[in-house]
């Protein structure tokens, strides 16, 4: 196989055109003892590498709790739900890692362009609804688990209550 056959075959129809000083979402899902959530990433793009191709990724930096966060999301993954791109920095370099050793202060830029666009496969929302219907059926089944164990409990109260009532009557007729 080429790679068009490969491309057609394994690739995203929608690529996002992402380029490094973008800050990015990036929504993923996890999948966690079974359970699949979406969880989402929002920071810079540092890098890109292999440009648009099935190899090809982008590496996000973010800023968490002090720490610098970086995390490489590969552009043809079929965990990857959606793509949203929020702002825009005008930057002369391709590879923004010197970007790791400067403060927040100096990494502020003026050129900011602030826009926003989406990238988002045709089976991302139809995946998402079904997460969400897997999750409220998870929680009726554990309602009606847990409706269950309290009428249990109940009808072992009223037995006990039962037995004690009996108790009492019998000591008060002897």
């Amino acid at each position: 196989m080429n790679t068009q056959e490969l491309t057609k075959k394994y690739g995203k129809k929608t690529i996002p055109d992402i380029r490094p000083g973008d800050t990015v979402r990036v929504y993923f899902k996890i999948i966690e003892s079974g359970k699949t959530r979406v969880q989402v990433f929002e920071g810079l793009v540092i890098a890109q590498k292999h440009g648009k191709s099935l190899d090809g990724s982008v590496k996000l930096r973010k800023i968490s709790s002090g720490i610098g966060v970086e995390r490489t999301f590969p552009l043809h993954s079929p965990l990857i739900t959606k793509f949203e791109k929020i702002k825009t920095i005008k930057v002369r370099h391709s590879k923004l890692y010197f970007l790791r050793n400067l403060t927040s202060k100096k990494r502020r830029n003026k050129n900011e362009i602030k826009e926003f666009k989406m990238w988002e496969e045709a089976l991302g929302e139809e995946e998402l609804a079904k997460i969400e219907a897997e999750k409220a059926k998870a929680a009726a089944e554990k309602a009606a688990k847990k409706a269950k164990q309290k009428e249990e409990l109940k009808a072992k109260f009223d037995q006990a209550v039962a037995a004690h009532n009996k108790e009492e009557k019998s000591e008060e007729k002897k």
